[in-house]
Order: C-alpha cells, then sequence, then structure tokens
C-alpha cells in the first residue's frame, strides 16, 4: 500500500540521484489565464526527466539476488534512463525494450549509462509486452514504468516537494500515460489536503485513462496517434488505475496542435525546452475554469532530439502567423521582382526564402510566379502584408504550410 511513511522513504531515499527542481513562477502564463501559476520543472531534472525518482526507488527496495538477475524494462525514452542510470548505481545488468519510434537522443542516452537498448514495435504496449516475454525467459526482474506501486511512490516525491515549496498549492496538473506519475502525485497530495484538486493531463490521441475512467475499468484504445510520445500508452496501469479512480478530480484531453505552441512559449517566455508529454500541462492551463487559483504544472520532461525541435520549432511559427508562404503572379518584365520586395520591406516582412519561376505560363502578362516565404510579427501582420500586395495590384494567394519547406 502507499502510506505517507513509504512516501517519506522514498523522500529520502530520491535524494541520492535527483536534482531539486524548485518551482518557478511564471508572469507570462499567470498573466495570460488568471491564475498564479508555478512550473516545477521536471525537465531540468538529472536524466532530463521525473522518471529517475521511481526508477530508482524501486530498484533500492529489491534483494541483492533480483537485482543480479539482470534488470528489464521497457519505455518510450525517459523511465529507460532512469533505470539504465540507477542500475548503473548498483552495478545491475540492464536490458531497456524501447518502441522503433522513441527519439535518438533517448536511445544514445539510455546506452550512455550501460544498457542494453533493443528497439521493438512500433508503441509503448509492443516494447512491453516483449520485455515481459524476455523476462520470463530469461530470469530478468521487471521494473514496471508505471504499473506498480513502488514506482509510483517514487514518483509521489514531486508531490512531497511542491507542498514544500507552496503550501498553499490549490491545483497540481500532472501529465498521464500509463497513470504512474499521477498516482504517486495524487495519493501523497490528497493525504497532505483533501482538499486539493489533482487534474491529470492526457493527448487527445492517446486518452486512455480518460476513456477508462468513464468506464469505470481499465480498457485498452484500438490505436494511439499523438506526438507526445512519451504518454502514447494504449493501456493504463490496472494497479494504479484504483488510486486514480479516487483521487484524481478531472481529466483534460490536449490536441497535438496545442503543443506545438506552448513549446514556443515555453522557449521565449522561460528559455526551457520541455517535450511534447511535459507541454501537455502546459496547454491545459487554458482550459482551466477558474481564476486566481494557485496552479502547479508539472513538466515532466525535456528530452527532444534536434530533429523534432527543429520541426515543432517551425509548425509553430506559421501557427501563430510569424512565418508564412505567399505566391503572387507577375509581368515577365524588368523591376517586377523588384516592385514586389519593395512593397513587402516598406510593411516591414522580413524575406527568408523566394523562388523565381518563369516557365508557370505563355502569358507573358502573368508568367512569372513568385513565391515568397517571410517572417512577420504574427496573424495580424501578416494580413497587413497581404493587403499591401492587394492594394498595389496584386493578388496573391497563401500557400499551404507544408510550401514552407
Amino acid at each position: 500500500m502507499m502510506t505517507i511513511d513509504k512516501f517519506e522513504e522514498a523522500t529520502e531515499a530520491v535524494k541520492k540521484v535527483i536534482l531539486r527542481t524548485d518551482l518557478v513562477y511564471s508572469d507570462y502564463f499567470s498573466d495570460t489565464t488568471g491564475n498564479k501559476v508555478y512550473f516545477k520543472p521536471e525537465n531540468m531534472q538529472f536524466t532530463g526527466a521525473y522518471k529517475v525518482r521511481g526508477a530508482y526507488y524501486k530498484i533500492s527496495t529489491l534483494s541483492e539476488e533480483e537485482r543480479a538477475k539482470g534488470l528489464i524494462t521497457a519505455s518510450a525514452g525517459n523511465h529507460a534512463q532512469g533505470v539504465a542510470y540507477a542500475a548503473k548505481l548498483y552495478h545491475a545488468k540492464a536490458i531497456i525494450v524501447m518502441p522503433s519510434t522513441t527519439p535518438l537522443i533517448k536511445v544514445n542516452r539510455t546506452k550512455s549509462y550501460g544498457a542494453e537498448v533493443i528497439l521493438y514495435g512500433n508503441v509503448y504496449d509492443e516494447a512491453c509486452q516483449y520485455a515481459l516475454k524476455l523476462a520470463e525467459e530469461h530470469g530478468y526482474t521487471f521494473i514496471h514504468p508505471f504499473n506498480d506501486e513502488v514506482v509510483a511512490t517514487g514518483q509521489g516525491t514531486i508531490a512531497m516537494e511542491i507542498f514544500k515549496d507552496l503550501p498553499t498549492v490549490d491545483i497540481i496538473l500532472a501529465p498521464i500515460g500509463g497513470g504512474g506519475l499521477i498516482c504517486g502525485v495524487a495519493t501523497l497530495a490528497k493525504m497532505l489536503n483533501p482538499n486539493i484538486k489533482i487534474i491529470g493531463v492526457e493527448p487527445a490521441g492517446a486518452a486512455c485513462m480518460k476513456a477508462s475512467m468513464k468506464a469505470g475499468q481499465v480498457v485498452t484504445l484500438p490505436n494511439v496517434d499523438t506526438i507526445a510520445d512519451g504518454t502514447a500508452v494504449k493501456t493504463p496501469g490496472d494497479i494504479v488505475f484504483p488510486y486514480i479512480q479516487k483521487y484524481v478530480d478531472d481529466i483534460i484531453t490536449i490536441e497535438d496542435q496545442e503543443l506545438i505552441v506552448n513549446f514556443l512559449d515555453m522557449i521565449e517566455n522561460h528559455k526551457m525546452v520541455v517535450e511534447n508529454s511535459g507541454l501537455l500541462t502546459v496547454a491545459a492551463l487554458k482550459h482551466l475554469k477558474c481564476k486566481n487559483k494557485k496552479v502547479v504544472s508539472i513538466l515532466s520532461g525535456g528530452n527532444m532530439d534536434i530533429i523534432t525541435v527543429s520541426s515543432i520549432v517551425q509548425h509553430g511559427l506559421i501557427q501563430r502567423g510569424r512565418v508564412f508562404t505567399v505566391s503572387v503572379l507577375l509581368p515577365d518584365r524588368p523591376g517586377e521582382l523588384v516592385n514586389v520586395a519593395t512593397i513587402i520591406a516598406e510593411a516591414q516582412g522580413n524575406v527568408i526564402r523566394l523562388d523565381h519561376n518563369q516557365f508557370v505560363s505563355i502569358n507573358r502578362n502573368s508568367a512569372v510566379e513568385l513565391t515568397i516565404t517571410m517572417e512577420t510579427f504574427g496573424h495580424e501582420h501578416k494580413h497587413q502584408i497581404v493587403q499591401a500586395l492587394i492594394d498595389h495590384g496584386y493578388n496573391p494567394k497563401l500557400c499551404a504550410p507544408n510550401k514552407l519547406y
């Protein structure tokens, strides 16, 4: 059972391996949401995510015999690093099964702690089934990433730190994948303050816990589809589920598009890289139906590969209207390109790419297609530039975002 004594024991145990992630007050999100918003920056944690807490605490409770058998787990990345690191400290062999879609940075960092990595399946659930099969065949000790009371107790140490930093917290937002994090956080938080509100946040494309809560029992989604790979889980944990039923007040689901713009917000306003699963609680801030509450948003991790970062930044700029592409047809005569460039410059648009195609038509009055990608200050500025082109006799057409590539 998860007791206050176990949470205190776990808190002392994990102090040996974690960084103390003090709450960060957010002026930006407080102003935009009407609440007092604080971030619990586990993206700054050792190994880049909160998962080291539960992994280390679980492994610390094993017998020497259990550790000597070798440790195995399945993970989309963050739990993998936590297990690999803890296993290294105990000089135990670690085998990690990761989905084949796992970002390279998570694979390489897991290997850097000395673990053997096996890529299998497209989602966590498939990797987990394979890891369980290997555990049975070879006698390894399986460390579940979320469906384990001891692991969840380790994750709950986050709540202990939140209450020490902000005893009067009203609401805690926690991401949900399989349920281990929110199980530990909600259970301890309700022990410390029965009136606190605990709200889970899931990607809309992998909302297994919300479906299970509605059904009153654990259900398995037919498939998952989300950019939040750390929470792309088909089936939540049946062991942690009763705790979540009892202690979690609500679950919010977030569309992937919301995560993209919130990535930009975190970079620009807090200079922090937060992975998509960690951004769930940031996006959820605008869905809260309350004001003037003290809200803590748990940023669960920050492990993102550079290619993903680049793609999200680009798509975020497009969504915010800060990068857009427009095409115009020009007469095939000298000076027209300069005219268009001058109009854009006077409107303070910054051209970052230009394609000049003379072969779209044999009509020399509209024989050249000019496709321009430019930076702007946002949607209003974008529309001002488009209107300026119209006012000068052009017929600009906004291009689909993929024209940016």
